[in-house]
């Protein structure tokens, strides 16, 4: 695909202060990984969570256990900051989100303390983790739902709890780059998944619980597996490396200063299809049960990359069946780990 004929920021210099906020997590871990093997010397990693339990710790990164829901923490967390990502949220999959509403908001605290301390502590360049989450529910009630453009996140009809907490903190974003003159980058996450994930505890996404249910019927010798809902709602899924150079793609780009933007492939599937294609990794083929009162989420939801290639030039596009095999052979080592009573990534 031709480069687009957008005016993208000169790189940034090797030593400025990077932090990374949700650095113990999956997609902030990865991140830490991603900027370090860039050359960057400067990489602040923050998270609340025990150093024991982040799911990557980077050498030669800075750790900070802070919990950012508090300000004086988030005062600490960006001291010196030139770039900074936040990424810090009470999240998972769909099991959590949907019974954890609560929790889900109250990272809104997170985020308003930490866009304030940033903007104080004269931050050049803030990344917001945004989600698929904020789009109107009413546009997602079918499985053969249309591709979910930037524009239909208005009129806001959003995920209740997490999906309202997302959009409430784009709108930050915005009013901070309208009113303060801070350059803020918002990306909409669809479905991110890959190694260093969550993949049991009942915070892990679909592609993660599928790898490891599929590897636990082979264990046990069962020869089934229950899918939550009726197998037949859609999806777009997302390979973390695709996730961490469109981050840093999105945040250099002025273009996209205080946008929006879909950060999320269009490779649209079902579960019963996420199942199967696991399945054929695995080289096996299980009876399926359907849990019909599990956490399902919306009908469908799939990423318009209109204008993300317009932009950009680029798109995520690692296809999912290669994301997964190498999802799936990381789990199973998770797996085969734990059974043997080691410390795994959960």
């Amino acid at each position: 695909m031709p480069k687009a004929n957008v005016k993208t920021a000169a790189g940034p210099a090797k030593d400025i202060q990077i932090v990374i906020a949700g650095a113990g997590g999956f997609i902030g871990g990865s991140l830490a990984a991603y900027f370090k093997a860039q050359g960057f010397t400067r990489i602040r990693a923050v998270d609340k969570k025990p150093l024991s339990d982040w799911y990557q710790r980077v050498p030669g990164v800075e750790c900070l256990c802070l919990d950012l829901s508090q300000e004086a923490n988030c005062k600490r967390a960006v001291e010196g900051a030139i770039e900074v990502y936040q990424l810090a949220a009470d999240m998972g999959g769909m099991g959590f989100i949907e019974r954890f509403r609560i929790e889900c908001l109250r990272s809104v605290l997170i985020n308003t303390h930490m866009i304030e301390s940033a903007y104080k502590a004269g931050c050049r360049r803030y990344f917001y983790s945004s989600s698929a989450c904020v789009y109107n529910t009413d546009l997602q009630k079918d499985p053969k739902v249309r591709a979910l453009k930037e524009s239909d996140a208005y009129p806001a009809m959003s995920e209740r709890g997490y999906g309202w907490e997302k959009l409430i903190s784009e709108m930050f974003c915005q009013e901070y780059w309208a009113e303060r003159g801070m350059k803020t980058f918002i990306a909409r996450f669809h479905n991110v998944y890959g190694p260093w994930g969550t993949w049991t505890g009942g915070r892990e996404k679909a592609p993660a619980a599928i790898c490891r249910k599929v590897i636990e019927a082979i264990d046990t010798g069962s020869g089934r597996i229950e899918i939550w809902g009726d197998g037949t709602r859609t999806r777009s899924f997302m390979y973390i490396d695709d996730c961490v150079k469109g981050i840093d793609r999105i945040t250099h780009t002025d273009a996209l200063i205080a946008t929006p933007i879909n950060l999320g492939t269009s490779e649209l599937v079902s579960i019963n299809e996420l199942v199967t294609i696991v399945e054929g990794i695995a080289g096996v083929k299980l009876r399926r049960s359907y849990d019909l009162d599990a956490p399902k989420g919306v009908g469908g939801r799939n990423s318009d990359n209109t204008f993300i290639r317009k932009v950009l030039g680029w798109e995520p596009d690692t296809p999912l069946r290669t994301g997964l095999k190498k999802t799936h052979a990381w789990i199973k080592s998770q797996y085969e780990l734990k059974k043997a009573g080691k410390k795994t990534v959960d």
